[in-house]
């Protein structure tokens, strides 16, 4: 089965090496993830935003065990995938929720298409008590892989909504939540948010140099056309930059790039990267003058152009 995520190994792979290739051999890599996402999308018409999270909730149960469930789930008839997918929403609904679910059979069973169709045991009691490896693991494919592969499948389907994308359940890494906001909107924000709001700092390791081509290309093809300013550290020759300062179109593109955390770690042709919101640092309040100062001030002759 070629062009596929369809084991842990290939999803690995593709986690790994997404600097590496090109974009089309990004989207071939995952075809069949972009098929059923297509159907999410297109056919059944699902929420693009909510729909990317229900892809990387199924990506994630094959990471860790659940083999083959985007093929098993192409070969399935539209009306039964829909259904998949609303019990998708429940388990991602339990996984974010603080409060165990009921331990009564009745809720356990809640997901039992999903169960059947896994042919593995797993229930909401399952998810909860994994809920930790489950947001990390869920949030981490949603931005290094169905962001990525199904990019410009989502904004097509975006493009062709009557009213603006929403997401109705939430995968962030505790404690901040991770809040996307549709698309449509988040392409206007450039004009209304000043530059420091939409800034991120990033820094790199002493020894292993990072050029400004290499981060840049970085956020391009993982992000799209996202960049509007770039400020790396000014050295001597022969010295290496240890950081940069990048002004994004959208101030959303931060929080897609830092998944709720404060701080996130990339790999750029192996070497690494640490990124985090640029926060401004604010001159000190004026200080009042001492009184010396002020007489001299008060004696001075008036000036008169």
């Amino acid at each position: 089965m070629a062009s596929s995520s369809s084991s842990s190994s290939s999803l690995s792979i593709s986690l790994c090496s997404s600097t590496f290739v090109s974009q089309q051999e990004f989207n071939l890599f995952h075809k069949i993830d972009r098929q059923l996402y297509t159907i999410l999308v297109i056919n059944i018409g699902r929420d693009p935003m909510e729909a990317l999270q229900i892809m990387a909730f199924w990506l994630w149960l094959e990471r860790v065990g659940f083999r083959h469930v985007v093929y098993r789930m192409l070969q399935l008839p539209v009306l039964l995938i829909n259904e998949l997918a609303d019990e998708a929403l429940t388990a991602l609904t339990c996984i974010v929720s603080d409060n165990p679910p009921p331990s009564s059979d009745d809720y356990n069973n809640s997901i039992p298409l999903t169960q059947n169709f896994m042919k593995k045991e797993i229930s909401l009691q399952f998810l909860y008590a994994n809920r930790q490896i489950a947001m990390e693991g869920i949030t981490k494919i949603l931005n290094e892989v169905c962001f990525r592969a199904m990019r410009d499948i989502m904004l097509n389907a975006i493009s062709h909504r009557k009213i603006p994308s929403s997401v109705s359940v939430p995968l962030p890494p505790p404690p901040p939540p991770l809040s996307f906001r549709s698309f449509d909107i988040m392409m206007d924000e450039g004009d209304q948010v000043p530059p420091e709001e939409r800034a991120m700092f990033v820094t790199f390791s002493k020894g292993y140099p990072v050029q400004e081509w290499e981060v840049r290309d970085f956020f391009t093809i993982n992000y799209g056309d996202c960049i509007e300013h770039f400020q790396m550290q000014e050295v001597e020759p022969n010295e290496q930059s240890l950081f940069a300062r990048i002004v994004f179109r959208s101030a959303s593109t931060i929080g897609l790039i830092l998944g709720g955390q404060p701080r996130m770690k990339f790999t750029i042709n192996g070497k690494h990267i640490w990124a985090r919101k640029f926060i401004p640092k604010h001159p000190p309040s004026p200080q009042p003058p001492t009184a010396a100062v002020a007489a001299v001030q008060l004696q001075s002759p008036p000036f008169y152009p």
